[in-house]
């Protein structure tokens, strides 16, 4: 019981959020709520306790610390690999369960005397990874200092559980949906979907998007380096490149600007080995503003301690308000060569625009059995990228198929009163 081992006006709540309408009423909405639980418990005098919110990449909970412990506690609902995955740079590849990393969504704690070295040393010793891709993992390893620092201790009441459920009874950290329900989905017309593909894939991928998601588009191209008026595709003009897609990705953004093609709010643009859930996407993008520029997907950072800047990874599918879109556009931003790496390039524009990139763990940039399951068990996933190794109409219909209800959302955990 927190209650009765220490007092709240001793721990710091902290709210990780963004820089998005949506998530700020969210934080706003956690910070409220974690107050009243105070005054509910009788704890609050004439100072409450402390609770701040930080517009950051989500962590889909809050961190929690105690000033007065002597040790150096990394407390949280521990997650494994089950295998060694390109997510977390392969590590631990002869024994990746040997390693525990927290599961934002049930919350973290950390005591006064890690934060105070772990700020000393990230002055002197910032993380050294060019590229953030998982920072619950990257965390964890950067506390564990090569086992010169502590392993994550699992506690067993920072759960993932529904608010509604029995064991939630017991949890401090309960989650109250498993995807934001801001009221009826978006129309299918809302969406414009542009497909890149290329010749060589015509035949081996985009019957996959036929046999899975594409039923569910009211609006979709194909876009290719080969106009097939079988499939259709269309001939950008932009030849196919083995690495980047830079010029075709722009090319996408001017087609979709151009209101003769279409007048949808949103842009999603997806690769042809993406497998996505279009019902749970118009589920989600009604809690977003289309007259604002929202950029929304799986989120990665490149630099970002060296001021560098975040980008929303490709495979996983990039969605852009019409607004962010003529933001873009209209700005000097441009590819430097048709190769360049199109999701980076997109996170360099929207960095010097100011237009945050707003992150949803939702959108993934792997394969289910990348992730832990522990992780996916408590999410309504709405993408998954890569057909290597696996049976890609299954995996959609194992995870995808069918729609978000009501009552799910990994991040809208809260601190139980009854503790």
């Amino acid at each position: 019981s927190l209650q009765n081992s220490v007092n709240l006006q001793e721990v710091v709540f902290v709210i990780q959020s963004q820089r998005n309408s949506f998530h700020a009423q969210r934080a706003e909405e956690r910070r409220a709520k974690l107050l009243r639980q105070a005054v509910e418990l009788k704890v609050v005098t004439e100072v409450p306790p402390a609770v701040h919110t930080i517009c950051t990449r989500p962590a889909g909970g809050a961190v929690l610390r105690e000033p007065d412990m002597a040790y150096e506690w990394f407390l949280g609902k521990p997650l494994q690999d089950k295998e060694a995955t390109i997510i977390h740079h392969y590590a631990f590849a002869n024994d990746p369960s040997s390693f525990s990393y927290p599961d934002f969504a049930a919350a973290w704690v950390l005591s006064k005397p890690l934060i105070q070295r772990l700020a000393s040393k990230v002055k002197e010793e910032p993380p050294k990874s060019d590229f953030t891709i998982d920072l619950k993992h990257e965390i964890a390893l950067y506390i564990w200092e090569d086992g010169q620092g502590p392993s994550l201790t699992a506690v067993p009441d920072l759960c993932t559980d529904l608010e509604t459920s029995l064991r939630a009874r017991s949890c401090i950290t309960t989650l109250s949906t498993h995807m934001p329900h801001c009221g009826d989905p978006v129309r299918k017309e809302d969406i414009f979907v542009a497909v890149k593909t290329c010749q060589k894939f015509h035949m081996e991928r985009i019957p996959v998007v036929k046999k899975t998601w594409e039923k569910d588009a009211a609006l979709l191209e194909y876009y290719s380096d080969y106009a097939d008026p079988s499939i259709p595709t269309i001939d950008l003009g932009v030849p196919n490149t083995e690495r980047g897609h830079c010029g075709k990705t722009f090319a996408i953004l001017k087609r979709f600007a151009r209101d003769v093609v279409t007048q949808a709010d949103w842009l999603l643009i997806v690769d042809d080995d993406t497998l996505i859930s279009l019902p749970r996407l118009r589920t989600l993008l009604r809690c977003y503003n289309p007259r604002e520029p929202v950029a929304l997907g799986e989120r990665y950072g490149y630099g970002l301690g060296q001021g560098g800047y975040s980008y929303i990874t490709g495979g996983g599918g990039m969605v852009f308000s019409r607004m962010a879109v003529s933001k873009l556009l209209a700005s000097s931003c441009r590819c430097y060569s048709d190769n360049a790496p199109d999701d980076m390039v997109l996170g360099m524009c929207l960095n010097a625009l100011g237009i945050p990139v707003t992150h949803s763990p939702l959108f993934h940039q792997a394969r289910p059995s990348d992730y832990p399951k522990d992780l996916l068990v408590h999410q309504t996933p709405v993408s998954f990228h890569k057909h290597w190794n696996i049976d890609p109409v299954k995996v959609y219909y194992e995870w995808l198929a069918g729609n978000a209800g009501p009552t799910s959302h990994p991040s809208n955990w809260e601190w139980r009163a009854e503790l």
